[in-house]
């Protein structure tokens, strides 16, 4: 997906002995968006902010070694090996033969190196100067930077796609804010901004904006300023959405004292897991310290400043666990941390409390499971059918609002909430708004200028087309059980060409799918660490149907 970004300028960050400043450039294709003002809190500013670009040059996926090389090697010397291990049967013979061949690769090797040198040696002076001169070639670094009536925040996602950092600093964090206007933009940032970051420091006088005056520079000055093309993936795009999907799902949810997270890292420092399994099992028992295992070697860390306080014991296993290594930065200025564990192998979230400031690191099930391509969390979230008329007046109130909890969108609209959230799940879907785990509120958030190809980014695999096909062929029947103070239990029978399944699911108050099951081999395979199987989905189909014709 082709996405054009045109900045008047570039981002910029100076500093001498009394002073500093941060400016941003905007993209100017979009509405403008811009903020003026002057840093407060400047230490706990550049801590959060280089914790974000750590997630952007998080690279975890496993690189092979390059054994090329070798493999040359080995095929020069193929024939040598062969000569000598038929050295027995004729050794005078096979020893003229072997060195008569050594002496001919020799000479063939020697005139490969002269012929391929210049060009190997070009090469790498090539790639060595992208990594120390334009590193920005190596990464796609452009955020998206979203300015609202009570905070900014940061977005961004990790080079391998399976970690996503939001920064959110309210205006508290500045002691002066001269003008903004709220909005959504990308925003020029390149890798030698963050080296200017760390100049940041408490005794200095620091602005920062993002440049306002991007927007207002004549037509006829073309030449100040840039675009930039960037291709990007699907899975990019796709991997946002999915984000924001899995955090309006229900979680775990419990605080962790500073120094508790600390000392996991400690332990992710000190010690290097030579086999599996690589995972940490939280051990979550009401009124009880908080406890984390650490496998293979099966260490338990307690961490008895930090008491779960949820309703009932669970014990929930998370992988990719060294992507926790991002927060260890910010445990020096962070008031607590919370935890959200959706399940078993599936995303995590960690939201760092820094008093005016909230740092999210979002996780997928493990680091090879990216947010793209293994996980379909948007089919688990809201998805009640709702008139188009509705999702205008949804849609419509928070852009008077800019962020909202659904109570407060439903009063205001006269619609029910199970309506309202389903329009805002349709809207989350889409990329134009975002669910902000800290407070609980729906926030505008338009991901790009244009509408998104949905039907490209949304379905990326065929269970959800095969799902509405079971339906359109009215092969599923069920059966609904209230559930008091939990939601609905739907169980089903969905006839295929061989066999009958039978999937249960559980839809909260809140109309999201909270728990299912299914006795076909997709489930068997990957419980819900995939999202639902095309059983499951059509069950929710044919119900949802159902209520819409009553």
């Amino acid at each position: 997906m082709l996405f054009n970004y045109r900045y008047s300028g570039n981002s910029q960050v100076y500093s001498n002995a009394t002073s500093a400043g941060i400016s941003f450039a905007p993209d100017t294709r979009r509405d403008p968006t811009f903020f003026v003002g002057k840093l407060h809190k400047k230490i706990a500013f550049r801590e959060a902010i280089s914790a974000l670009h750590d997630v952007v040059v998080s690279d975890l996926r496993f690189k092979p070694k390059d054994k090329t090389a070798y493999k040359e090697w080995a095929a020069q010397q193929e024939s040598v090996w062969l000569a000598e291990h038929m050295n027995g049967y004729d050794g005078e013979a096979a020893n003229q033969r072997i060195a008569a061949l050594s002496e001919s690769l020799k000479e063939v090797s020697a005139e490969k190196d002269k012929v391929m040198g210049p060009f190997y040696n070009a090469r790498k002076k090539y790639f060595d100067y992208l990594y120390q001169k334009d590193r920005d070639a190596w990464f796609v670094l452009d955020p998206v930077i979203t300015v609202h009536p009570d905070e900014m925040f940061f977005e961004c996602f990790s080079q391998d796609e399976s970690t996503y950092g939001k920064l959110s600093a309210s205006y508290n964090v500045f002691k002066e804010v001269n003008e903004f206007g709220c909005g959504t933009t990308n925003i020029d940032y390149s890798a030698a901004l963050y080296d200017e970051f760390q100049k940041i420091r408490d005794y200095k006088e620091t602005d920062f904006k993002v440049d306002p005056g991007g927007f207002q520079i004549q037509t006829s000055q073309e030449e100040m300023y840039h675009e930039v093309k960037i291709d990007l993936p699907d899975s990019w795009v796709r991997g946002f959405l999915q984000v924001s999907s899995a955090m309006t799902l229900p979680a775990a949810t419990f605080d962790l004292h500073p120094m508790d997270v600390y000392n996991f890292c400690l332990w992710l420092r000190r010690f290097k897991e030579k086999s599996g399994p690589r995972s940490i099992r939280f051990k979550l028992e009401p009124g009880k310290p908080v406890r984390a295992v650490f496998e293979p070697w099966n260490h338990e860390i307690v961490c008895a400043r930090s008491i779960y306080k949820g309703g009932q014991s669970r014990e929930i296993r998370i992988w990719g666990r060294r992507r926790l290594l991002i927060l260890e930065r910010l445990v020096p200025i962070a008031k607590k941390f919370t935890v959200h564990l959706i399940g078993n192998g599936l995303p995590s979230f960690y939201v760092a409390d820094l008093g005016d400031m909230q740092f999210t690191l979002g996780l997928s099930g493990w680091t090879a499971n990216d947010w793209s391509r293994a996980g379909q969390f948007d089919l688990m979230a809201p998805r009640a059918i709702v008139e188009d008329s509705a999702k205008l007046k949804v849609f419509a109130d928070l852009q008077t609002r800019w962020m909202a909890k659904p109570e407060t969108i439903a009063a205001a609209t006269g619609l029910d909430k199970a309506t309202v959230l389903g329009a805002l799940g349709i809207y989350t879907q889409a990329g134009k708004v975002i669910f902000d785990l800290h407070s609980g509120m729906y926030r505008l958030r338009e991901l790009s200028r244009d509408p998104l190809p949905l039907e490209s980014l949304r379905f990326a695999n065929p269970l959800e087309a095969e799902a509405s096909q079971l339906v359109q062929e009215k092969r599923v029947t069920f059966t609904a059980q209230d559930i008091p103070g939990t939601g609905i239990q739907l169980k089903g029978n969905v006839k295929s060409t061989h066999r009958v399944y039978h999937p249960v699911i559980v839809i909260d108050n809140d109309e999201r799918l909270s728990d299912a099951h299914c006795d076909c081999s997709f489930y068997n395979t990957n419980k819900l660490y995939k999202g639902p199987c095309e059983h499951m989905l059509a069950l929710r189909m044919t119900h949802a149907e159902n209520n819409s014709a009553q």
